[in-house]
C-alpha cells in the first residue's frame, strides 16, 4: 500500500439522469428515472431527486413509478452519455497518463504517474478539487464525487462517502479506522449470497471481519476469494491503475428502430456481425479465444453471454457459429433492441492443424438480412426530435397516434410543449452526425 494519498476515484453522479436535466431545462431539480418505461422495465439511473422516494437502479419500473409516479421516465439517449463520458476521460488524461476507466462514468487516476511537485496531501486534494471544477465547467454542468486514498479500494469507498458532489480524502494511516464500521458489502465482491454467508458466522461489519483469520476465511467462502477478503479487510491492496492502451477486444454491434421478434433474422445479423469481427481480426493479424454476444432486451435490459475456444481463432464460421449458440439460450421473445458481436482474448497467432499443417477456414456464406422498420414510427420518451419549425426537442410523450414535444435543449430556456400526429412528415428524430466520433477537447 503507498505511503501518499495519491490514488483518485471520480464517479460522475447520477450520470444518465444529470444528462438529461442538464440538456433539457424543464427537468432540472425533478425527479428523472432513466431505464426501461415498460411494464417490464429496469431502472438504469435515477436523479437524486428521485432516490429521496426510494428509486434505486436495477428496480423494476414498476415499483418505481409506484414509489414516485410523479417522475419523468426516459429512455437512455447514448450518443450523449458517450460524448459527456470521452470529455471527462480526456480531462482525466490531462492530469495523469495513468488512467483506468471503470465505465462511462466513474475511473481511477494515478496521482504518482502525475506531473506534480510532491505527493503531499494538500497537493492531491488540489488536484482533485480543480478537477471537479474542470468536469462541471467541461460537461456542461454535471458533478463528480471524489474520493482519494493510498489504494484503488480505498479511493473508491471514499469517492461513495459525499454524495452527490462531494470529495473524501482518507489520510494514510486512517484507512483501517474508516472501513471497520461499515458493512461487510463495502468490499468488492461481498454480494448478498456472500454477505448472507458472512453474517451466518456472526460477520456484518468490517471489523468483524477483520478478526477472522485468514484459514477460517478460506473454509466459509473459497480460497481466492476469502483471501482477497483478509487483505482488503485489512485495507491491503496493492493493485496498480492500469491504463488500457491497446484493445482487450474486437467488437460489432447495431441498435434497431423497431423491435427484433425473429430468431432467424437475430441469427442472420449475428452472423453478418460476426464476420465483420473476424474481417477485423484477421486484418490485424489477431485471433480470439473467447466470444460473447451482448443482447439489449425491449425494457433496456442488457443480457451478456460468452463462451470460450480451447484455441484462438479467427474464423467467421467458428464465431457465427458460437454466436447463435449463445443466442440460443436467451429468452427474446419481448423484443430485441441491440445485438452485439465480440471476440476478447485476443493472441497474435492461430492454432495449426495437429499435422503441422493449417486447414483453409470452412466456408460459410454471410447471409442477406433486412432489418424491418415499423411503417409508423416509433416516438420513445426522452429521445431528441426535430420539427422544421420549431427545432430541437424532445418527447414528452407518445400513444395512439399522437407523439407530445417539449421544444428545448441544453441551452435554452424551459421550452413549450406541442403535440402533432405520430406520423407528421416535419417531425423527425435527431441524432448527432456521428455518435461515435471522438468529443472535443476539454478546456485547457
Amino acid at each position: 500500500m503507498r505511503t501518499s494519498a495519491s490514488v483518485l476515484h471520480l464517479d460522475l453522479d447520477a450520470f444518465f439522469a444529470s444528462v438529461e436535466q442538464r440538456d433539457k431545462p424543464s427537468l432540472r431539480g425533478k425527479p428523472v428515472v432513466v431505464g426501461g418505461v415498460g411494464g417490464r422495465g429496469v431502472v438504469a439511473t435515477a436523479s437524486y431527486e428521485a432516490r429521496k422516494y426510494g428509486v434505486r437502479s436495477a428496480m423494476s419500473t414498476r415499483e418505481a413509478r409506484s414509489r414516485c409516479p410523479h417522475a419523468a421516465f426516459l429512455t437512455g439517449r447514448f450518443h450523449a452519455y458517450r460524448e459527456a463520458s470521452a470529455i471527462v476521460m480526456g480531462l482525466l488524461r490531462s492530469v495523469s497518463p495513468l488512467v483506468e476507466p471503470l465505465s462511462l462514468d466513474e475511473a481511477f487516476v494515478d496521482l504518482a504517474a502525475a506531473d506534480l511537485p510532491d505527493l503531499e496531501l494538500a497537493t492531491c486534494v488540489a488536484v482533485a478539487e480543480d478537477l471537479r471544477a474542470r468536469v462541471h465547467e467541461a460537461t456542461g454542468g454535471l458533478t463528480a464525487s471524489v474520493g482519494l486514498g493510498t489504494s484503488k479500494f480505498i479511493a473508491k469507498v471514499a469517492s461513495d462517502l459525499d454524495k452527490p458532489d462531494g470529495l473524501t480524502v482518507v489520510p494514510p494511516g486512517t484507512e483501517r479506522d474508516l472501513l471497520r464500521p461499515m458493512l461487510v458489502t463495502v468490499i468488492p465482491g461481498v454480494g448478498p449470497a456472500t454477505a448472507e454467508r458472512l453474517r451466518r458466522a456472526g460477520i456484518q461489519t468490517v471489523a468483524d471481519l477483520e478478526l477472522v483469520d485468514l484459514e477460517e476465511l478460506v473454509r466459509l467462502v473459497g480460497k481466492a476469494h476469502g483471501n482477497g477478503l483478509f487483505h482488503l479487510a485489512r485495507a491491503q491492496d496493492d493493485r496498480l491503475v492500469v491504463a488500457e492502451r491497446e484493445a482487450k477486444s474486437v467488437s460489432v454491434e447495431g441498435t434497431y428502430d423497431t423491435d427484433l421478434t425473429d430468431r432467424k433474422l437475430m441469427e442472420g445479423l449475428l452472423t453478418r456481425q460476426a464476420g465483420e469481427v473476424a474481417e477485423r481480426l484477421r486484418k490485424h493479424g489477431l485471433s480470439g479465444r473467447t466470444v460473447s454476444i451482448k443482447v439489449r432486451l425491449h425494457d433496456f435490459t442488457t443480457l451478456s453471454r460468452s463462451s470460450t475456444l480451447s484455441s484462438p481463432t479467427d474464423s467467421t464460421a467458428t464465431v457465427a457459429r458460437m454466436a447463435r449458440g449463445l443466442l440460443a439460450d436467451l429468452d427474446t421473445s419481448g423484443g430485441v433492441r441491440l445485438l452485439g458481436v465480440g471476440v476478447s482474448g485476443l493472441a497474435d497467432w492461430i492454432q495449426e492443424d495437429l499435422f503441422g499443417e493449417t486447414t483453409e477456414e470452412e466456408v460459410e456464406p454471410l447471409p442477406e438480412v433486412e432489418v424491418p422498420s415499423s411503417r409508423r414510427r416509433t416516438w420513445s420518451p426522452g429521445m431528441d426530435v426535430e420539427h422544421t419549425t420549431m427545432g430541437r426537442g424532445w418527447v414528452w410523450g407518445a400513444g395512439r397516434g399522437v407523439v407530445t414535444v417539449r421544444f428545448e435543449t441544453a441551452a435554452s430556456a424551459s421550452g413549450p410543449v406541442r403535440s402533432y400526429p405520430d406520423d407528421d412528415p416535419e417531425l423527425s428524430a435527431w441524432r448527432p452526425a456521428d455518435p461515435d466520433e471522438t468529443a472535443p477537447a476539454p478546456p485547457a
